[in-house]
């Protein structure tokens, strides 16, 4: 199943005209990127503040700068197209790319912010600069494309940058955890419809992944093992929600899944992140996660039996860069608000008011339907 090892891709940081950092990630072979960006120089956005919502003792960015983000611009003018393939500057100077990371013009979360470090004596309006880093990953320079139509090869190219970039901004000081995803679909809230996704490298630890670690330290104490390995040992000896095994992953519909579809990714051996995989693991999972993408574009049909495209949303669940990471375990969740051809879940009154989610679709039968059309 693994494909054959390659030669590393090779990384070349430039800067854009305010400053931003570029990042061409290439596969050997690939002509050196020179092109410099053709926009004047101009200030870099920062981010805004950190302020502690005292009720759940958790955190919430103010970022009022991204409500001039662009918005689902007509093709020509998609800033995220080479140079030269539309009416508007583009965010990336070369006419033609393989993968490529840049910072965000739009920033959440960046290394200069306009917030303060005020704590409240209270512990009620503390407030913290929002610094961090927030990455675009563009998967392809062709518009039209999709995650799903990468070739095996293109795939493990985003896989070796989203390992390098996981280790490069864990390293950061300031970072406490860094969030691969990408979101496909405008039900999902994609603002830019060219293929890419996002990393964001927290200052402190979101409140899903908080809960993960929490679990995960909790089971270990118990037990003495990990979680995420006995939970993919209970799922592999049960089979009814697996929808691919392989080698060095399986990927299955979780027991207690809360998304209409939802898939869990997870590898066989216990790492903490993506820059843990090893070539074998990296090869297999460009051609496991490529085929898992595809079965969830051919999991809906309409009314003539045409393929509905899923929106969904594919996030890697990682160690804590800087904490917890002797019980964590890496796994890829994909989760879709479709619920059927043209009906969406919405996030009602149970699930936003108090958290308490309900499914309307068995697990098991999600995963008798992947496994159904798989090819």
């Amino acid at each position: 199943m693994p494909t054959d090892s390659r030669t590393a891709a090779r990384f070349t940081t430039r800067h854009l005209a305010d400053g931003r950092e570029i990042i061409y990630v290439d596969e050997p072979g690939t002509a050196e990127r020179t092109a410099e960006d053709p926009r004047p120089v101009e200030p870099r956005v920062q981010s805004g503040e950190l302020r502690h919502d005292a009720l759940v003792d958790d955190w919430v960015a103010v970022a009022a700068h991204r409500q001039h983000r662009t918005f689902m611009p007509p093709k020509d003018e998609c800033p995220l197209c080479p140079a030269g393939h539309g009416s508007v500057p583009s965010e990336i100077p070369e006419r033609d790319y393989q993968v490529v990371v840049f910072e965000n013009r739009f920033p959440s979360y960046a290394v200069t912010s306009v917030g303060a470090d005020v704590p409240d004596p209270r512990g009620i309006f503390g407030t913290r600069p929002a610094v961090g880093r927030c990455e675009v990953v563009c998967f392809t320079s062709n518009h039209e494309s999709s995650f799903t139509d990468l070739p095996v090869e293109r795939v493990r190219t985003v896989i070796d940058t989203w390992a390098q970039r996981t280790e490069a901004l864990g390293a950061l000081p300031e970072v406490e955890h860094v969030f691969a995803f990408e979101n496909r679909g405008r039900e999902i809230g994609v603002t830019l419809p060219h293929p890419h996704g996002q990393i964001y490298a927290y200052p402190y630890l979101p409140d899903r992944t908080k809960a993960l670690l929490e679990a995960a330290r909790r089971h270990h104490e118990r037990t003495g093992r990990l979680l995420g390995a006995d939970i993919l040992a209970a799922e592999r000896a049960d089979g009814s929600r697996v929808v691919v095994s392989g080698t060095h992953w399986t990927a299955y519909v979780p027991f207690a899944a809360r998304w209409p579809v939802e898939v869990h990714l997870a590898p066989h051996r216990d790492v903490p992140d993506l820059a843990a995989l090893d070539d074998d693991e990296r090869d297999e999972l460009a051609v496991v996660y490529r085929d898992l993408l595809g079965r969830l574009d051919r999991y809906y049909v309409d009314a003539d039996g045409s393929p509905v495209k899923l929106p969904y949303i594919a996030a890697w669940q990682q160690a804590p860069a800087k904490t917890g990471r002797d019980v964590s375990r890496l796994h890829l969740q994909v989760m879709s608000v479709l619920r059927g051809p043209g009906r969406l879940k919405y996030l009602a009154g149970s699930e936003s008011g108090v958290g308490g989610w309900v499914n309307d679709v068995a697990p098991e039968k999600a995963a008798a339907r992947l496994r159904e059309v798989a090819r």
